[in-house]
């Protein structure tokens, strides 16, 4: 696949594009086998967080893609026997709901097809989504392996689901109960307390009064939902509130009803909320709920479930709730019983799919039992066996699992996994079966009715770490990559998902479905505000593919991850890194233009010169540190690191002091196409698990290659030599340069015009000057160095320190005029310097600006102030 000629890049033009070659090399991969594990030696292993059938993937999407594969390709780098395993969520409520939304255009309804022909198109959209979601994260470059792709209703799945179901229903730990439930009225499906999205509003709280049944007096009730008041059974007041001590026991009668409601005590009432007294409606409000069952209360049921009044609600029958609210309260004003309305600001509960607010009502419905799966799952993680990256995201899990409540698992969907419960018509057992009974088990009638509800997606999603592996048969894949090494998921999923796997896992496979958990950030627009649709400012991470290439999309995701902040994601970013893979390009066609007459040959220590040694040194301290961070999964400190090196230390510095050597030919130029090629090679292997295509395509053009980058060895840090002496030389080298550059800026000098410098200096600094002759005069663009006993006069200072001072010579300069010239150019970076400060002294700012603008500012803020010091320093030495 590598292009090369006499061992140089026939074909490489002055710009990276990437079309053609993403393509060209994940096909070449995927062909090749390398993302299929080979089965020997230590095994890394991964599952991937299966994306719904829904849609395009979105931008937190491609993080969480771009993180794994960062990893899983590193690891399989290392020589571990690596395993991603991709696949597909069936997603209940979201895909039912997106293809309910399709039949409405054309004027259907599932109840007009019926569920077998609705389930057949659903089944025909799941596939065209599938390939569609499978070309998308392809696209994105990830090293999945494809050959062993699952969605969570394959036959097997489905299997592993219903014998999870039998074995919890037949340990007691799986009940069927009729319960307060969050009932979502435009999805027609109960929710989960997960499921339900909480959003502060203003509303209306409404003071009624409710008579006494003696007529001695009425009991004032605060409410937000007055068409609730309807299944109004009993009101509460706090045992200890003074207030109503003695009328505890009484009896009011329902305004607009005539029902008689008991007065009770129970400790669940605020007093501080309202009047203190608490209007009890069992079926439709869960804390009412509890509070009937204490006190033995009647549930009286007023809404439907399609949030209509119901046959209870008396005249208001087949009123919407809302119009039922306005008339309710417009009769309760007409007949003496409204007290007052206030604006009140409360949180109200919406369906995490459609928006539509949750109506709880009273429902028959299937319940795990949470508490006894939970102890060994908090065990785990409070001992440290199952760790949280960051760590803080470990008493997030931990606080929710101390709290943790029964869990409703039906859903009255169609699209799903259906509950393997058949029901006898005859006599009324409920037969609980992984596979679909002839018989009644109780009294052998053939006349069985399966139970209509679906499973909870989120019920098939937590065996996903090894119903995957083929469990329940105990497969081979199964003994070797369960437990698997690393969970990448957001934080919004740590309860539906995250604990639910690791309950599953314990309860199932007796261990736990991974070791790691890493929770990755949300990626939000420039301002911090999250991408939406409302809002427009959504980022398609396939439209930025398209404009700057993978590469660029996934090192920009990479850089901005750090652990524990939100991204805020600027689409400019993607143009700056692009920037980036277009240096690593050209720099690498650089040195393939260098190596026609390229011979490998044994580079000793007494054959280099001091950027040789700096450069082989900064590139041991960079396997160091980017290997380091991989392990903590620091993945932008790595990447930081790596554009650091390459553009910086690389790029600016070292090709730039070794240009003059390659012209001058001989040895030396053998010397620097060894270090070129190695530094290149190593590098583009750092590079690789960031940005895959581009680093396969450079490197196999290097002179020596092996059959992919893919499967290349990862560098390690002993694999390399320290050369400390040369190291510190060059550092000293490279900041004189900089300060003839300095020099240069701070008097207005073009960086293309050549200076003079003169140096004071011990003997050895002379030696390495004279030495390194070439490369110095290159990189500071000088005319020439003359070695003096003192400081000249008028000159600048460059450098000094106690071993060497090197001071550029100011020619033909109005002494006058240019001390009047810097005075003003002081006065206004000292301007300048108050506006940073100011900022930077600003709470405000600091809290919400994104880490990296805070940190660019303050480098700013340094940077004046060593500019105003040189310029200071330059009146006083050109006086």
């Amino acid at each position: 696949m590598g292009i090369r000629k006499n061992g140089k890049a026939e074909d490489l033009g002055t710009r990276y594009d990437p079309k053609g070659i993403e393509e060209k090399w994940y096909r070449f991969w995927e062909e090749r086998g390398y993302f299929t594990p080979k089965g020997r030696g230590e095994k890394f292993s991964i599952v991937i967080p299966p994306p719904n059938i829904t849609g395009r993937i979105h931008m937190g999407h491609a993080l969480n893609i771009t993180i794994q594969d960062i990893i899983v390709r590193y690891k399989r780098m290392q020589g571990f026997d690596t395993l991603w395993l991709p696949g597909e969520d069936h997603a209940g409520i979201a895909t039912q709901n997106a293809v309910e939304r399709e039949l409405l255009k054309q004027g259907k309804t599932r109840e007009d097809l019926g569920r077998e022909k609705f389930l057949r198109i659903v089944w025909d959209w799941a596939k065209k989504y599938r390939k569609e979601i499978a070309k998308q994260i392809r696209a994105l470059g990830a090293s999945c392996d494809w050959t062993r792709e699952r969605f969570t209703l394959d036959e097997n799945l489905n299997l592993a689901v219903r014998k999870v179901f039998v074995d919890l229903y037949k340990k007691g730990l799986i009940y069927k109960g009729k319960y307060i439930v969050n009932w979502c009225p435009r999805c027609g499906t109960v929710l989960s307390d997960e499921e339900v999205e909480y959003e502060e509003e203003m509303a209306k709280l409404y003071y009624i009064k409710y008579p006494f049944e003696d007529g001695s007096g009425h009991v004032e009730i605060a409410t937000v939902r007055p068409e609730t008041m309807l299944g109004d059974t009993a009101v509460a007041v706090h045992p200890d509130d003074e207030r109503y001590k003695g009328i505890v026991g009484k009896y009011l009668v329902l305004p607009l009803v005539g029902r008689r409601l008991k007065i009770i005590a129970d400790k669940y009432v605020d007093p501080s909320f309202g009047t203190g007294a608490l209007k009890v409606t069992p079926a439709h409000d869960p804390n009412d709920y509890l509070i009937a069952m204490r006190h033995n209360l009647e549930f009286v049921e007023v809404i439907d479930r399609k949030g209509y009044m119901n046959e209870n609600a008396g005249k208001y029958e087949g009123l919407d709730r809302y119009e039922a609210r306005k008339k309710i309260v417009e009769d309760l004003k007409v007949q003496g019983y409204l007290v007052k309305e206030e604006d009140y600001k409360h949180s109200i509960g919406k369906c995490y799919r459609c928006g539509t607010v949750v109506e709880p009502l009273l429902s028959d419905q299937w319940f795990v039992k949470m508490k006894p799966l939970a102890e060994p799952a908090i065990k785990v993680v409070e001992e440290g066996k199952i760790r949280f990256y960051p760590q803080r995201w470990k008493n997030f899990y931990l606080r929710w699992m101390y709290e943790i409540r029964d869990w409703c698992i039906s859903r009255q969907l169609w699209w799903g996994h259906r509950i393997p419960v058949w029901y006898c018509e005859d006599c009324g057992y409920m037969n609980v079966s992984i596979d679909e009974p002839n018989r009644c088990e109780r009294c052998g009638s053939t006349n069985l009715k399966q139970d209509d509800d679906v499973l909870d997606t989120w019920f098939s999603s937590a065996l996903w770490p090894f119903s995957t592996f083929g469990w329940p048969n105990m497969t081979e894949d199964l003994k070797r990559y369960y437990p698997t090494d690393l969970l990448v998921t957001g934080f919004d999923i740590i309860f539906f998902w995250v604990a639910r796997m690791i309950i599953q896992g314990l309860e199932f496979m007796k261990d736990i479905p991974f070791r790691d958990v890493y929770i990755h950030q949300l990626v939000r627009d420039k301002y911090g505000r999250k991408m939406s649709k409302s809002l427009g400012n959504g980022i398609d991470p396939l439209d930025m593919i398209e404009i700057y290439g993978a590469d660029s999309v996934r090192f920009t995701l990479a850089i901005l991850a750090a652990q524990g902040r939100d991204i805020k994601l600027d689409p400019a970013y993607f143009e700056v890194y692009r920037k980036f893979v277009n240096k690593i390009w050209n720099a690498s066609r650089f040195v393939f233009m260098n190596l026609e007459d390229y011979e490998k040959i044994d580079v000793e220590p007494e054959d280099m010169k001091l950027e040789d040694g700096w450069i082989l040194t900064k590139l041991k301290r960079t396997v160091e540190s980017v290997t380091k961070n991989l392990e903590k999964y620091d993945l932008n400190l790595s990447a930081r690191t790596l554009y650091d090196f390459f553009w910086g230390d690389l790029c600016d510095w070292y090709i730039e002091a070794v240009k003059p050597r390659l012209r001058n030919g001989g040895r030396d130029r053998k010397i620097v196409q060894n270090i070129l090629v190695r530094v290149l090679d190593v590098s583009l292997r750092l590079l690789h698990p960031f940005m895959p295509f581009v680093t396969e395509e450079l490197w196999q053009r290097l002179p020596e290659h092996g059959e992919s980058i893919t499967i290349a060895k990862w560098p390690r840090s002993s694999d390399f030599r320290s050369y400390e002496g040369p190291f510190e030389k060059f550092e000293k080298l490279m900041l004189i340069v900089r300060g003839v550059r300095n020099v240069r800026a701070d008097m207005d000098m073009p960086q293309t015009k050549k200076v003079k410098v003169n140096i004071v200096s011990r003997d050895e600094w002379r030696e390495i000057i004279r030495e390194e002759y070439d490369q110095f005069v290159a990189l500071a663009n000088l005319s020439g160095v003359d070695f003096i006993c003192e400081k000249p006069k008028m000159s600048a200072s460059a450098y000094v320190d106690e071993e060497l001072e090197v001071y550029v010579k100011l020619e033909d300069v109005d002494v006058e005029k240019e001390r009047n010239r810097i005075r003003k150019k002081i006065e206004k970076l000292i301007k300048e310097r108050e506006k940073r400060r100011k900022k930077l002294s600003n709470p405000d700012f600091l809290e919400r600006a994104p880490k990296e603008i805070v940190e660019s500012e303050r480098r700013i803020l340094t940077e004046l102030n060593e500019k105003i010091g040189r310029m200071e320093k330059i009146i006083e030495e050109i006086a």
